[in-house]
């Protein structure tokens, strides 16, 4: 006999029931839920990187002007800036241009996709250089041309090196590009953001240059001039305006309303080569929905009546992709019209929302005196004394302040901007007495009143009496 257990025992034996059945229990039951939960935190950790993935694909889109995005409305523009290119990099000719357009319609979004369709050509490869300029940074033609040099690699070259002047330095930096036979040099495209503020540099020397050189058989260049401002030409003097070849490229945004929903989808969309190809299918179907949704196609009409621009379509998707979480897989038509919300809020009236009642009444109070005086500018003897009125009618409301509590409150609005003062402060002029001026107006106060938490009845009651004209 086998001491151990006999082979056919009853299913509802003690010994079953009180042995085998925990045992069988604890050796399958628990391997099962274990390979089940970690089959679900694989599941979870898949679906994790995926929205890691799909977060940084598209905030790269929005954030920055990938020459992978797609052009809009703008073909022809980009053939004319292309062609020009070519000529400069492959044949050598040197050319100069400007591109026109309101901020956001795409000017350097332009320039990427044509410099990276250039340099992706056989014959151009890494034959030609590119120097890219900003007004809001190289202020004066000095730094621009220290710019220029670090760009070029040409600080060795220069090392302690003195010039006579500008047009010497770019020349010999220029010079030192040319290959070693001495018969060709090397083709430099020079891209200049916000081209008006190099206009106000004295004697607009570094546009001088520029200019002058790609009208003479001296080194290759192409000047690109970035520029939101139509009237560009009035600013150039005229022996810079005589050696610029008067090509001008505009971009004005054109494209229709269908056309704004489809940037919308294109904007949203996953790219086809996404690693998960299930889920992408997901994501852009949705992406397909929204923009078939009532409410989404209201929020982007009113962008799109108010302005083309891009960015601001941008923003607004960005705040919406924040609002995506593992729990919250796909964007909606309420995070679209919640980020829009955000977009069109007024920073003001939201620090109103803060501010305490002592200061709500002071602004009130301001309000009042800018309706009966006829928005003359008020000191704070004036604001103290019409508060004052208003705590003796209604006591039981607000608390009678000390006049310096109230003086500190009156300060913090103006550190918050609020109010501000209408003429630079004098050491020994009295504070009391400095004029002022209410930086809102009566919606903004009234809007901010109705959001207002706990905002006490007789301040709002106030509020409604002293903006009568509503």
């Amino acid at each position: 006999m086998s001491r151990g257990f006999p082979l056919s025992l009853p299913t509802n034996s003690l010994r079953v029931q009180g042995v085998l059945r925990p045992a069988l229990q604890r050796v399958t039951g628990f391997e099962f839920v274990e390979m089940s939960s970690r089959k679900s935190k694989s599941n979870n950790l898949i679906h994790t990187e995926c929205l890691s993935q799909v977060q940084r694909i598209l905030r790269e889109r929005f954030c920055h002007q990938s020459s992978h995005s797609n052009l809009f409305g703008v073909q022809v523009q980009y053939k004319h800036l292309i062609e020009l290119l070519k000529r400069t990099a492959i044949h050598g000719e040197s050319n100069s241009v400007l591109i026109i357009g309101p901020r956001g319609s795409g000017k350097t979004m332009l320039v990427n996709h044509a410099l990276k369709e250039l340099t992706e050509l056989e014959e151009v490869s890494e034959n030609v250089l590119q120097v890219h300029l900003n007004g809001l940074l190289q202020i004066n033609d000095k730094i621009a041309l220290k710019e220029i040099t670090r760009q070029l690699n040409l600080e060795n070259v220069v090392g302690d090196k003195v010039f006579g002047s500008f047009a010497e330095n770019l020349s010999f930096l220029l010079e030192a590009l040319k290959k070693g036979d001495r018969t060709s040099s090397c083709p430099v495209i020079f891209v200049l953001d916000e081209f008006d503020l190099f206009a106000h540099h004295k004697n607009q020397t570094l546009l001088y240059n520029l200019f002058d050189i790609s009208q003479s058989a001296q080194t290759p260049i192409a000047v690109i001039g970035l520029t939101c401002r139509l009237d560009i030409l009035e600013l150039l003097e005229k022996r810079v305006k005589s050696r610029f070849s008067h090509r001008q490229i505009h971009l004005m945004n054109s494209f229709g309303f269908p056309q704004y929903v489809k940037i919308f989808k294109e904007q949203l969309s996953l790219p086809a080569e996404f690693p998960d190809k299930l889920f992408a299918e997901k994501w852009n179907e949705n992406v397909q929905c929204l923009s078939e949704d009532r409410s989404v196609r209201e929020v982007l009409q009113k962008y799109f009546n108010v302005s083309k621009n891009l960015r601001s379509l941008h923003m607004l998707l960005m705040l919406a992709l924040n609002r995506v979480t593992a729990s919250h897989t796909f964007i909606t038509a309420a995070d679209l019209i919640e980020a829009n919300q955000l977009c069109s809020m007024d920073s003001k009236a939201n620090i109103v929302h803060g501010l305490s009642v002592l200061e709500i009444c002071l602004i009130i109070a301001m309000k009042h005196l800018n309706d009966i005086y006829e928005e003359e500018p008020f000191n704070f003897q004036m604001v103290y004394n019409e508060f004052q009125k208003f705590v003796q009618r209604k006591a039981h409301s607000v608390y009678n302040f000390e006049k310096p509590v109230v003086m500190k409150a009156f300060e913090h609005l103006q550190q918050l901007e609020l109010i501000k003062p209408m003429e630079r402060t004098s050491v020994n002029s009295q504070r009391e007495y400095q004029l002022m001026k209410l930086l809102l107006d009566n919606t903004q106060i009234m809007n901010a009143l109705q959001k207002y938490p706990n905002c006490p009845t007789d301040v709002r009651q106030w509020a409604t009496s002293s903006l009568s004209w509503l």
